[in-house]
């Protein structure tokens, strides 16, 4: 699919068009956006920011995203897992070489509380970063749409997923809104204190549903 020009619009600019896969050449501005909005989460994992940041660019699937671009700049992406493939995520020999054996083993446990897998017939969506100049304009419900229809395409997928953790409720209510309900929520108290948030939630929107509908 090639790009299509959407409504949403930036601040003295054209609109925003999203395409999907990332473009060549944008994975330390992927990983900065990406790191922006989850580096709360994952900085026990994966701090300092000067570290993780090319680690993450580093390990970028570009072809399980979606991305929004403003006169040619990235300025929001969404993830996916689908096929056996995530947007995001090294193999664990990366993880050592890249912090060390002894601290890159306490690494690896950390990132495997964040390791989630598709059931048959799930697309896993990992999240959605936007450009703090962009945000309140549409920019992440137009991504959550491509990635619907990234799924729609799928002949083997029935329904999205994705885990929304008990400190955002911003991008719950954005979740809610573009169609997805919970289904379950997993409390994890003992980690609030580590990785800063005590529950996950896990939502749900069906393949071929509308938001709202």
């Amino acid at each position: 699919m090639g790009l299509d020009a959407l409504d949403a619009t930036g601040p003295g600019a054209g609109p925003v068009t999203v395409q999907r896969g990332l473009p060549a050449g944008a994975e330390r501005r992927a990983a900065e956006l990406y790191w922006d909005a989850f580096g709360r989460k994952l900085g026990p994992a994966l701090n300092p920011p000067g570290k993780a940041v090319p680690f993450i660019a580093a390990h970028l699937h570009a072809d399980r995203a979606v991305c929004a671009l403003l006169d040619g700049r990235l300025v929001g992406l969404a993830g996916y897992q689908h096929g056996g493939r995530a947007f995001t995520g090294g193999p664990a020999l990366a993880v050592l070489r890249a912090y060390g054996h002894l601290r890159g083993l306490h690494r690896l446990l950390l990132l495997a509380l964040f390791e989630r897998r598709p059931a048959p017939g799930q697309l896993v969506m990992d999240g959605i970063a936007v450009s703090p100049d962009m945000r309140g304009r549409g920019v992440g419900s137009l991504l959550i749409e491509e990635v619907v229809a990234v799924a729609t395409e799928s002949q083997d997928c029935r329904e999205i997923r994705l885990d929304v953790i008990d400190t955002n409720p911003r991008a719950r209510a954005l979740y809610e809104r573009r169609g997805f309900t919970a289904v379950r929520t997993e409390r994890t108290p003992y980690l609030r204190r580590l990785l800063g948030f005590g529950a996950v939630t896990t939502m749900h929107r069906p393949v071929g549903t509308r938001a709202g509908a």
